[in-house]
């Protein structure tokens, strides 16, 4: 077996980029910042007390899976997907695929892609990743955070693959089965746009959107109550920076890939002003990077007292804020 003849791009996060890189291979030109928008792939949940987190944390992304459900919906693609309960039949079904030279997206376990230093591997059973081929005992893998193909043991993908703990993969493999020859993007972008606000404004739930960055902002200065010592402190209030930055966000929480996506949208609908706040969404993305700066700052430095607790409370809540009045003027630009 062969290496299929894939375009490999680097991407900002691995699931819009997966799905891109799929989709250009498929025939639709789309950037990843267009899918990510038009998957309402912005997002921002605080989860202080949960059985899946060991300690309060953040997300800033929707739920892993939603964007290709959004994708598919939106722009009438159709995704064949596979997951298994029998572990021989996932391999068998995937060396399928690629036999057939179709590249595949497959959900990992991030710890065991082996082509990854070991200090930056971690748990994470929602990896995404494109197999374009094998080769004796290793996969060819198009791997978005990467700038070119790399290979995967075979044994590493099936651990990765088949890893347990929670959100576990179950093999999981999904590829466009079709893709309009067409497709106009003015509806999706304003559907997409439009679930957006609403996700952040108006879902009646108290640790999502802005009531979660209001939450967020609010529990933080607990944070050190719950922490075992200063050393567990130090490293969950510098995972902030992690979470907002390195994780394949585009930095600063995935605002920065939303605001190129406004302003690719201007274009397609018509509506400057969608490039305008674009460049506000800039701004308040760079007031998230200066939370990411001032966690990673002290968090380092063991500067975790209550005044620094209450001024990083602050700067959170002033992304709240500043974030409220942006979706309030996203969703009126739109009507």
């Amino acid at each position: 077996m062969t290496t299929i003849p894939f375009n490999h791009n680097m991407g900002a996060h691995c699931e819009s980029g997966t799905i891109t890189s799929l989709l250009n291979h498929a025939g639709l030109t789309i950037s990843e910042p267009m899918v990510f928008g038009i998957a309402s792939g912005i997002f921002f949940g605080y989860f202080h007390q949960h059985k899946s987190f060991t300690f309060p944390t953040f997300i800033v992304r929707n739920r892993p899976g939603d964007m290709r459900k959004n994708i598919q919906k939106r722009l009438g693609v159709k995704f064949q997907t596979f997951s298994f309960k029998q572990e021989q039949e996932g391999i068998e079904k995937l060396d399928g695929l690629l036999m057939q030279g179709i590249p595949v997206a497959s959900q990992v376990d991030f710890y065991y892609m082996d082509y990854v230093p070991s200090w930056e591997r971690a748990h994470v059973n929602v990896h995404f990743m494109v197999v374009i081929g094998k080769e004796d005992s290793e996969f060819i893998i198009s791997d978005s955070y990467f700038p070119k193909p790399v290979r995967l043991k075979e044994e590493s993908l099936r651990r990765g693959r088949f890893a347990g703990g929670n959100m576990s993969p179950k093999g999981f493999l999904f590829y466009p089965q079709y893709v309009p020859a067409e497709v106009d993007l003015q509806k999706p972008i304003l559907k997409g746009i439009q679930k957006a606000c609403f996700n952040m404004l108006h879902l009646p739930v108290p640790f999502i959107g802005i009531k979660g960055i209001r939450l967020f902002a609010k529990r933080v200065v607990d944070w050190p109550k719950l922490a075992r010592d200063t050393e567990h402190l130090s490293h969950e209030v510098m995972k902030i920076n992690i979470l907002l930055e390195d994780q394949g966000t585009g930095g600063a929480g995935f605002r920065f890939m939303y605001a190129t996506f406004l302003q690719q949208a201007a274009e397609i609908v018509n509506k400057p002003e969608l490039k305008e706040l674009s460049s506000e969404l800039m701004t308040i993305g760079d007031g998230w990077r200066e939370i990411s700066l001032f966690a990673a700052r002290i968090g380092k430095n063991r500067d975790l007292g209550p005044a620094k607790m209450a001024e990083l409370s602050e700067l959170i809540m002033d992304r709240a804020a500043v974030e409220e009045r942006f979706f309030k003027q996203l969703k009126k630009s739109i009507k």
